[in-house]
């Protein structure tokens, strides 16, 4: 059996078993996520078409892997305007394997696994359990700092206007800002290891930040 199913805004036609990527889906790796827009279905010749969705129809799918597709570039010139722009994007995706089609209002069998909790223990085995685990929380919060901390250290003095790079917005000079990147010398020196950082952790492409550190260079040696 098959269905066609749309997700995203696109279409997909799977079957059970099947690994699909879709647009992100909010779900952790292991849960069991429903799809409800099903355009038709069929086994064989026999297919049924519905209008737009058939009536009572649900596809399930586990979800394998959250991640990113690759960089798509978007370029804009100008003619004779000096102007040009440069944007890019990564699509976050969601890697999902067909679990079921399921048809005429029928209840899924497969659920995602939920985890039982863990009994306290009662009277002075509760309370020494709790001081056992207060210092755990340390390290958490210390792990919250470091995820918080900027990727560079900013540098002491006044920041340049970095709007004035080709490609950089009010928005970009705001986010890189908040990162550390606040003069033309800082993105001029920026290394090829500090652009696949920035790359992997902001919403710029390598190219872009390359694009901006030759710009910058030019901009510091002034």
């Amino acid at each position: 059996m098959f269905a066609v199913i749309k997700t995203g805004g696109k279409q997909y036609r799977v079957a059970a078993n099947d690994l699909l990527k879709i647009e992100k889906v909010e779900a952790n790796v292991g849960d069991i996520v429903e799809i409800g827009h099903v355009l038709a279905h069929g086994e064989g010749e026999n297919v049924t078409f519905g209008a737009p969705f058939v009536d009572g129809a649900l596809v399930t799918a586990e979800v394998v892997e959250q991640g990113k597709n690759r960089t798509v570039i978007a370029f804009k010139k100008r003619r004779r305007q000096n102007s040009r722009r440069k944007i890019g994007h990564r699509q976050l995706l969601t890697t999902v394997r067909i679990s079921e089609i399921l048809l005429g209002g029928a209840k899924p069998t497969k659920t995602a696994a939920v985890k039982a909790p863990k009994k306290e223990a009662k009277g002075e085995a509760a309370t020494e359990a709790k001081a056992e685990a207060a210092p755990k929380k340390e390290p958490k919060a210390k792990a919250a700092e470091t995820a918080a901390a900027p990727l560079f250290k900013a540098p002491k003095g006044e920041p340049d206007d970095l709007t004035v790079i080709k490609g950089i917005g009010p928005v970009a000079a705001k986010d890189l800002a908040e990162q550390g990147i606040i003069t033309f010398a800082q993105l001029a020196k920026l290394s090829d290891k500090d652009v696949a950082k920035i790359d992997e952790h902001m919403p710029f492409s390598a190219d872009q930040i390359k694009d901006w550190r030759e710009q910058a260079k030019e901009l510091a040696a002034k």
